[in-house]
């Protein structure tokens, strides 16, 4: 069993992953500056800590003890961090401070989430991970999620810090109350609210929150393979927006409107990911397609 810290742990994946490997046994500290509105349990093993504060971290966090840092702290909204970039800002100060802190305190190793934003608008039929260019970086969150990528790079090569890298795609199905388009177009569509979709050819790769749970748990179980590797950790397959609004208003009986807005600032249009390199190396096999996943979604708000 190990000793886990995972950023971000009253977040969406946070919750989720903490739930998952206290089920197995490991010992397991949340970080948060948040309280865990959704389970007391993980509230319980939670430290609220502002990890833009290094002083903060460094006081309060001197006596949590981690083999392994799993950070997901981030504001993650896109075109939230195109309309105040100092949120950017946040992402790197925590990053940064997250990895000093590893480095300081003996964690052997360093999981980041980044995400599929790294890419930009580059328009290829399957995205692999070699493609992250600092050239097509569309917005401050892309620029702090690409530049967190480059600091977790540093510190493997500098300090020898265990490091793997895990892009996540529109990551949904429970524990997120936030302005993020399923939560969003759920609570709208059950009001029969207008639902607004920014870009009408927008297609995007949906994970449901166990396939990315999963990924995460398999990564902690390899110790050989993974170091210094980064992969796509979604389901492989694109929906458009349009097709998500429609199947909520459906499965809610909805009389919802339906806009459709100019694709705003900032955000990638299109994207698919390849999970071919977690398939062979992780043996990551995500299981819940998107009308599924959107109906247990649908499902799992309604009694929350």
């Amino acid at each position: 069993m190990m000793k886990i810290l995972v950023t971000g742990s009253s977040g969406t994946i946070g919750t989720r992953l903490c739930e998952k490997l206290i089920e197995q046994g490991h010992t397991v500290t949340g970080i948060d500056w948040k309280p865990n509105k959704w389970q007391p349990a993980i509230e319980k093993i939670t430290t609220h800590i502002d990890l833009r504060n290094e002083k903060a971290l460094k006081e309060q966090g001197a006596n949590i003890k981690a083999d392994v840092v799993v950070h997901l702290a981030a504001n993650a909204r896109v075109y939230e961090l195109v309309e105040h970039p100092e949120m950017a800002r946040d992402n790197f100060l925590t990053t940064f401070h997250m990895l000093e802190w590893a480095r300081m305190n003996g964690a052997k190793r360093f999981i980041f989430a980044s995400s599929r934003e790294t890419y930009g608008n580059i328009h290829v039929d399957r995205y692999t991970e070699d493609l992250v260019r600092v050239e097509n970086c569309e917005s401050p969150y892309t620029a702090s999620k690409i530049g967190g990528e480059a600091l977790v790079e540093s510190y493997r090569r500098c300090y020898g810090l265990g490091t793997t890298i895990v892009r996540f795609s529109n990551v949904y199905g429970m524990y997120d109350d936030s302005e993020r388009v399923v939560p969003l177009f759920i609570r709208r569509a059950r009001k029969n609210e207008p639902l607004t979709i920014f870009g009408k050819e927008k297609c995007l790769d949906f994970t449901y929150i166990d396939d990315t749970v999963a990924a995460v748990m398999l990564l902690l179980q390899k110790t050989d393979g993974v170091q210094g590797e980064t992969f796509n950790i979604a389901f492989g397959e694109a929906h458009t927006i349009v097709e998500l609004a429609n199947l909520i208003r459906t499965l809610l009986k909805s009389t919802s409107t339906v806009t459709i807005q100019p694709s705003r600032t900032g955000e990638v249009t299109r994207y698919t990911a390849d999970i071919s390199k977690a398939r062979k190396k992780l043996g990551y096999d995500p299981k819940v397609p998107f009308v599924e996943g959107v109906k247990k979604a649908v499902e799992w708000y309604a009694a929350h």
